[in-house]
């Protein structure tokens, strides 16, 4: 794929596109109409960049002809000064531009349920599951995301043995898919006496959450059990069959939500759930149909990989998937993950680029 010429007929695109909505017959057809206007307001943000670009290329034409041409040194000097930094925006503007031609998963803007479990470890893996819990919660906070706990299972000594919750807002998915995986932590437990460090995992599922027209559930199908809330929940736990358990007996997929005091409530989060699991099936089935294809490092959707370690005595998270590595650990764990995030999306897009660039 040439990006110039790709660039000249979206420009030739758009400016189509602006002239047919300046014709009232436009309106005629409300459908067609709010089609175009997106396709052209997609296309404004592209042709903006474009047109820097365009002007910068411009610029630097300019300038190496001052070079070539001028006697005066002063003159030149100033040109070639020039020129770096042009050559520096021009490279910058490229990039920007490579990324917004790469289509988008029309996953990305879906919700998300994450599933957090303890894995190899003992009781640190519990401790370690609950720390990246309250990592993803204060990352949600920096969001503006709504957090909704849907299950949970304490550990003994802390943390949990398993907890899932609910993430609402805006593009989540397409920032949380790469958090699935596995995660292995490297410190000192509390309960070590003698100060040797102990390594230590949790697993992490992030699912782009479905909604009712996306998976069409028989209620046949399903087999529900209520009992007693275990865990955290207040004064009517053990009082009331409040929790629900639900199996989809054809895929043998089974959900509980005992987070609500109403058993409709719990059963209405557990069948949230429920659809959310049967389609990251099949999403998960595209996902590794499309990483075999590109050989991707980054999403390769499985989730028994190895994808971080966070290494306590030197304060480093290393992310194993595109070899970054941070000092700023403590930061981090407060839920400052948008650096790590940022940097696995680039990495994805670019892999997307080079891929479409060979087709």
């Amino acid at each position: 794929m040439n990006i110039d010429n790709k660039l000249k007929q979206l420009k030739s695109r758009f400016e189509e596109l602006t002239v047919a909505l300046g014709d009232p017959g436009v309106y005629s057809d409300q459908k067609k109409f709010v089609e175009m206007s997106k396709e052209h307001s997609d296309l404004g943000d592209l042709m903006k960049i474009y047109d820097k670009l365009v002007a910068t290329r411009k610029n630097i034409s300019g300038n190496l002809e001052i070079i070539e041409t001028e006697s005066d040194r002063e003159f030149i000097a100033m040109a070639k000064e020039e020129l770096e930094s042009l050559r520096t925006e021009a490279e910058k503007l490229e990039d920007e531009i490579k990324l917004m031609l790469v289509p988008s998963d029309p996953e990305d803007k879906r919700n998300a349920i994450v599933e957090i479990r303890a894995g190899t470890g003992g009781d640190e893996a519990g401790i370690f599951a609950g720390d990246l819990f309250t990592m993803y919660r204060r990352y949600a906070d920096t969001q503006r995301w709504t957090l909704e706990l849907l299950s949970l299972n304490e550990a003994p000594k802390g943390g949990f043995k398993e907890i899932v919750f609910g993430l609402s807002g805006s593009e989540i998915f397409g920032k949380m898919k790469y958090e699935s995986g596995v995660h292995r932590v490297q410190r000192v437990p509390e309960t070590e006496s003698q100060g040797r460090v102990h390594t230590s995992a949790a697993t992490v599922a992030v699912l782009p959450e479905a909604e009712e027209v996306d998976i069409q559930i028989n209620p046949a199908d399903l087999e529900v059990d209520t009992f007693r809330a275990t865990g955290a929940g207040g004064q009517h736990i053990n009082k009331t069959d409040s929790a629900i358990r639900i199996k989809h007996v054809p895929s043998g997929v089974v959900v509980e939500c005992q987070e609500e005091r109403s058993q409709i409530k719990n059963r209405a989060k557990a069948m949230v759930m429920l659809r959310t699991k049967l389609y990251d099936m099949e999403y998960e089935k595209k996902v590794q149909a499309r990483a075999a294809e590109r050989k991707s490092q980054v999403s390769t959707g499985d989730r028994s990989a190895k994808i971080r370690t966070y290494n306590f005595p030197q304060g480093r998270l290393t992310d194993h998937r595109i070899g970054l590595t941070l000092y700023n650990l403590d930061e981090i764990m407060k839920g400052n993950i948008h650096d790590v995030i940022e940097a696995l999306r680039l990495a994805d897009n670019l892999e997307k680029l080079s891929t479409l660039a060979e087709s």
